[in-house]
């Protein structure tokens, strides 16, 4: 097996390790508010936003697909929490 492909030699395996570890920091705090982390971005990144955000907008900002972004924001608007309106 080449030396390249060891999992400690690749940038992208201690970046997830770190990714997940602050996700887990986060999720004890989060729970008591009904929110997991990725909700918790969304309403991060509208209340630092001036103005209603476009999906599209909210996308860009948090680097997430509609098809990722949509359901987060509709079980954030079932909760109550934000509200969607067709422009």
């Amino acid at each position: 097996r080449p030396a390249q492909l060891d999992l400690d030699l690749q940038l992208c395996f201690p970046l997830y390790a770190a990714s997940r570890a602050v996700i887990r920091a986060y999720t004890p705090l989060l729970e008591p508010h009904g929110l997991t982390y990725p909700q918790y971005l969304v309403l991060l990144a509208l209340w630092t936003h001036e103005a209603p955000m476009s999906v599209g907008a909210l996308g860009e900002r948090l680097r997430l697909d509609s098809g990722t972004l949509t359901p987060v924001l509709k079980r954030l608007e079932a909760a109550g929490r934000v509200a969607r309106r067709r422009d």
